[in-house]
């Protein structure tokens, strides 16, 4: 099992540099014992204009065997001949993905004390894999490794025989890759895609290979075209783990095209305290505002846009009136909690034909959620910046377009009331601002004018004749004629169809 990384370089840049880079040195000849065989390393070529660093992989196929207890491909019934002769010595493979882990692991990290800066910069690379299982074929290799910046990706099928052209071709290809990109960056692809195209593992895939996947995939599987298949091969194909990797890579995209962290944006769980407020019951009284005012509408078709922790959908789940309930929001965290709230596991088939729990971002149209008579935005423009706000304005009123919307927000000015809330300080670290009520007030009426709807407020909470109440409600409702620019000529056909 073979594979070479080639670089080239200048008298000031010297291609030597990827010795230091791999944490090893070209004028030795390295040994390190894995968990299925021997790794050598070694330097066929090592100049100022050009250096090649080979790993050589020798694998016990008795060791494997013993090691593999007849699951995957190591020990399978699937192998070739038989479980001692069998392509796996040979064949690149997660045996040489796992290799890698144990003699690059500085490399695959991107860390070289020596080289800091040349760690992240891009190098001209040739990665050569002489003889790469690949099920789908060479047509597979180029579209995986297509879109990873390689300006080359060869992949020639190896024929069964040479002297017997008439059989055909293998399921192996020599693949070479050449391109300029950082070295951890190469290997993590390298790492994540050889299993892939073998499309097995020698080892039982646990949970932790999530983290793995993640891990060697970040700044490039989140937006890779073939993100399914890549997730679902290399965790062999469980449904459970494919799914988790496939939700957490949706919130880096989301986060990604923010250009936000991560964390900023699965940030609707409180890691330390629970979001109810238990001092006073806030909360509560907030969810009874909503519910009144979804009853006054005669909603029955109901979007919680930011459901959170599930505390809404809860309450309207009780309420047989409420016949479709939706709840939508970024953070898989917060939408697994409102399953474990919500008991979804062991809720009956007709109540759970009632919920659905969705991931999505608000500041983008979703065709999905046009048709409903209600949509509740429940302290959720706050956490918005107020430049994403015309976003999730428009993909709410102007496509979404139910019939009924509710926005509750804090108001500003009661903050003076709260003794425990330091003076100029918001209610919660995420909240980007927070408005009195003539603020969210014009806010209100332009939305509802620029939007077809128009617009009441009610008070939320004890209503303080100085600063007026804790929350404030606004409850927009659409004109009888949807007329405005930009829908005109097919709501009716959509109300109807609603």
């Amino acid at each position: 099992m073979f594979l070479t990384i080639s670089t080239t370089g200048t008298p000031e840049r010297p291609a030597t540099d990827l010795g230091f880079l791999l944490h090893k040195h070209p004028e030795k000849a390295q040994t390190f014992s894995t968990a299925h065989g021997t790794a050598h390393v070694f330097y066929p070529e090592a100049s100022a204009d050009r250096c090649t660093a080979a790993l050589l992989l020798e694998v016990d196929p008795v060791a494997l065997v013993r090691r593999g207890k007849g699951k995957g491909r190591g020990g399978a019934p699937d192998a070739a001949l038989a479980q001692y002769v069998n392509d796996r010595p040979y064949a690149a493979s997660s045996l040489l993905s796992v290799a890698m882990t144990t003699v690059f692991k500085s490399a695959l990290n991107g860390v070289c004390r020596a080289m800091p800066e040349r760690a992240q910069e891009p190098l001209p690379l040739r990665i050569e894999v002489p003889v790469l299982p690949a099920r789908g074929g060479a047509e597979l290799v180029r579209k995986l490794f297509g879109p990873l910046g390689w300006t080359r990706v060869d992949a020639v099928a190896v024929p069964l025989d040479e002297q017997f052209p008439e059989w055909g071709d293998s399921r192996y290809v020599r693949l070479v890759l050449e391109g300029e990109l950082r070295l951890a960056d190469a290997l993590r692809q390298m790492y994540v895609l050889l299993p892939v195209l073998d499309d097995a593992k020698h080892y039982w895939v646990a949970p932790d290979e999530v983290d793995k996947l993640l891990r060697a995939g970040e700044g490039w599987l989140a937006d890779h075209p073939e993100q399914r298949l890549i997730t679902s091969r290399y965790l062999s194909r469980r449904w459970g783990l494919t799914r988790l990797a496939m939700e957490r890579l949706e919130l880096v995209r989301l986060a990604e095209s923010d250009d936000l962290e991560v964390e900023s944006v699965d940030n609707a769980v409180d890691e330390t305290t629970d979001t109810e407020e238990k001092p006073v019951p806030l909360a509560e009284q907030r969810r009874a505002a909503i519910l009144e005012a979804l009853r006054a509408a005669g909603a029955s078709r109901v979007l919680d846009l930011g459901c959170g922790q599930g505390q809404l959908v809860q309450a309207l789940l009780k309420d047989v009136r409420f016949t479709e309930i939706v709840g939508v929001d970024v953070s898989m965290r917060a939408l697994t909690l409102a399953s474990r709230r919500l008991k979804l596991d062991r809720m009956g088939e007709r109540q759970a034909g009632r919920v659905t729990l969705r991931q999505g971002a608000l500041t983008y149209t979703d065709k999905k959620l046009k048709g409903y008579d209600a949509a509740v935005l429940s302290e959720v423009i706050e956490h918005l910046d107020l430049p994403r706000l015309p976003a999730l304005e428009y993909a709410v009123f102007g496509s979404a377009r139910p019939q009924t919307v509710l926005v509750t927000t804090p108001n500003v000015e009661y903050n003076v009331r709260w003794e425990t809330l330091p003076a100029g300080h918001v209610r919660h670290g995420d909240h980007r601002f927070e408005w009195t009520r003539a603020e969210f007030g014009d806010w209100a009426e332009q939305v509802a004018g620029r939007h077809g709807y128009t617009v009441t407020f009610v008070p939320v909470g004890p209503d303080d004749p100085e600063v007026g109440p804790p929350t404030q409600m606004a409850v927009f409702t659409m004109t009888t004629a949807d007329t405005h620019p930009g829908r005109a000529g097919d709501t009716t056909k959509e109300t109807k169809t609603a």
